[in-house]
């Protein structure tokens, strides 16, 4: 049954349209990924179906009742509260008992909060709101989020995780999800992939994470110059018969035009062309020019090219038994070995805060190791790409970002004009034009690195380079990483991107740990040791059968120990609960790249608390195995 559709959808914001009579539906239970370049129109569309913006022609048809949510790219700048509110906020007026329950369930002290709240726990009873409060806590644990942090205080990466928790809680039926994968590590995406396909039942879907494309996708359209072509079949297929496509298309095209150069040399010849019998034939030249006119060409293919410096020495970089700390707390890592050779291509691996870029910076001299010793090579030219995109000026305009005041760029040692070789990178005259600010983030991308390959280098330095570039610029950037002489250095949760582009891989893996590995990320998945077995948790003691005899009454001290002992796991679960916010809040604020900007104080705090907190919850549960056991050794006695 169609639950979502489109009829002959058309829009445009002042160009080209970006929809030119697009019509679709989408079927119950169905996965769909939308493709197509950057700038091609995706997230119009999925504003459209989500009735968040009106086109200019044709309409979106629901089936009756269906409920739709979204997962937008920008962050809503009125929303505020508690990150648990935002969340909840996913299931309507269930969300928002739920979210007062949670708040009241805290502050309850005396005997009319506790009245209260017997009240709330018996509405949320019958609205059966219980059945909901596992999925919230799983996934707001999961996406390491603090339900208690203050939304509007959070950085835009963790904004994006908890609109991402909003919309998989709610449970629509159709689920509009725009870049999910974005600001997740390579753990949380692998967590998504297994989530939707079990929890959500209709999805569609915009992503240029080609591995979690071909694992989530059923259905692919691909949204190309306004038109919408359907593919029934996986990532790999689309891409062959895309290819196959594009070709008959470049054939067709062709004969076309040589027809058109026959028609308008024959019209040139004058009298011939206006004899009563070639009428017709001038008609058809009409036509031909319309449809000429009318036809829109597929944009070029970006022309990157990395600028490559003379040769460096023969060693990058040596690390001999390194280890990083800020301020007294842990280490980030520590025993590191490893020599990085020119020609290397190194990928580094690990979750969100576990310490890549800091990892990186230590590597290239940047950071001063806590022990042991870093040795840079000789002749090292670097160029380096920012993730947090904080070296371009929001009021420049992309011209002035890639070549200052001047109208030349140098390329290969010789001159060029900045706005042919910002077409190179897809910037039309326009659009070369414009401040930073109004870029999407595909643009921005693109931006960056074609400042960045203006320069000279035989260290390439990337700290996350594929957020927002669609599959097209991806695979381009792939072969000219593969093509460089230089080395390259590259922090990334694009699995495929790492499996086509390194050689080896430094896998932070907790603890303090850096581990070397060969190949890309599924070589690393493939050598990496198996997470040890978590040792069975002792089980309590079994109550035994009662003696024949009469049971022993037990002491007034003993039975005021149970009494005590009842009371104290009754408190654990909460007390618990309290404990792993606060490990979530603290890894949270380490994640944040913000922190390490700061004091070096700041950080080490952070990782004390961190530390405190985790060990505050394993006492915790030992205490919680203690006390039962104690309780029913009791039990068993009375």
């Amino acid at each position: 049954m169609a639950l979502l559709g489109a009829t002959n959808l058309t829009m445009s914001f002042g160009g080209p349209r970006l929809l030119d009579g697009v019509s679709f539906q989408i079927e119950e239970g169905q996965r769909v990924c939308l493709v197509g370049r950057n700038g091609e129109g995706k997230s119009t569309l999925l504003r459209l179906l989500s009735g968040d913006l009106v086109p200019d022609g044709g309409e979106v048809v629901r089936s009756a009742g269906v409920a739709v949510a979204r997962l937008s790219q920008k962050v809503p700048e009125a929303l505020t509260g508690p990150v648990y509110d935002v969340v909840t906020a996913g299931l309507g007026d269930m969300g928002r008992a739920l979210a007062a329950y949670h708040h009241a369930s805290r502050q309850a002290r005396d005997a009319d909060g506790l009245a209260r709240l017997a009240e709330m726990e018996a509405a949320l009873e019958r609205q059966g709101g219980w059945e909901a409060l596992p999925a919230i806590d799983a996934v707001i644990a999961r996406l390491s989020l603090d339900p208690a942090a203050p939304f509007e205080t959070l950085s835009g990466g963790l904004k994006r995780r908890a609109l991402l928790a909003r919309a998989l809680v709610g449970s629509p039926d159709v689920l509009l999800l725009d870049e999910p994968t974005n600001h997740l590590d390579i753990d949380s995406i692998a967590w998504l992939e297994e989530y939707l396909p079990r929890h959500v039942r209709t999805l569609v879907f915009i992503t240029h994470d080609r591995a979690f494309l071909r694992r989530v996708a059923t259905r692919i359209l691909e949204l190309d110059r306004g038109r919408l072509t359907d593919w029934q079949c996986g990532y790999d297929t689309y891409l062959e018969r895309k290819q196959a496509l594009l070709d008959a298309e470049a054939r067709h095209n062709a004969e076309f035009d040589k027809k058109l150069a026959r028609e308008e040399a024959w019209i040139r010849q004058g009298i011939k062309a206006r004899r009563t019998r070639n009428e017709g034939r001038v008609r058809a030249l009409m036509t031909l020019r319309e449809e000429r006119r009318a036809r829109r060409e597929r944009v070029g293919r970006a022309a990157m090219a990395i600028q490559e410096a003379q040769r460096s020495g023969r060693v990058v970089a040596e690390a001999k038994d390194v280890a990083f700390t800020w301020g007294h707390d842990a280490p980030v890592f520590q025993g590191l070995c490893t020599t990085i050779l020119r020609g290397d291509r190194v990928g580094f691996i690990g979750p969100n805060g576990a310490g890549k870029t800091t990892l990186l910076q230590v590597l290239l001299g940047r950071l001063a190791p806590t022990s042991g010793q870093v040795r840079l090579g000789t002749g090292l030219e670097i160029a380096y790409f920012d993730q947090h995109r904080e070296e371009l000026d929001p009021q420049a305009t992309v011209r002035h970002a890639v070549a200052g005041g001047s109208d030349t760029v140098t390329v290969g040692g010789r001159d060029r004009h900045v706005m042919g070789y910002l077409a190179d990178f897809l910037f039309p005259p326009e659009r070369a034009m414009s401040p930073v600010s109004v870029l999407s983030g595909g643009e921005r991308n693109r931006l960056l690195l074609a400042r960045l390959f203006t320069r000279p280098s035989n260290l390439l330095v990337m700290d996350e380079p594929t957020n927002d570039l669609d599959a097209e610029t991806l695979e381009l950037l792939e072969e000219r990483l593969m093509e460089y002489q230089g080395t390259v250095l590259v922090v990334s949760h694009d699995r495929a991107f790492l499996n086509n582009v390194v050689t080896s891989t430094l896998a932070l893996e907790g603890g303090g740990r850096v581990a070397e590995y060969v190949g890309g990320y599924d070589d690393w998945l493939r050598q990496r040791p198996a997470p040890p077995a978590p040792e069975p948790r002792p089980a309590a003691a079994p109550r035994p059968e009662p003696p024949q005899s009469a049971p022993r009454k037990l002491g007034f001290k003993e039975q005021r120990h149970m009494a005590e002992l009842a009371a104290e796991l009754e408190a654990l679960p909460a007390r618990i609960e309290a404990l792993e916010r606060a490990v979530a809040a603290a890894g949270e604020r380490l994640a944040d790249p913000a922190l390490y900007k700061g004091p070096a104080e700041a950080a080490a705090a952070a990782r004390q608390e961190l530390a405190r907190a985790e060990a505050e919850l394993a006492a915790a549960f030992g205490r919680w195995e203690q006390a039962e056991a104690e309780l029913a050794a009791y039990a068993a006695r009375a």
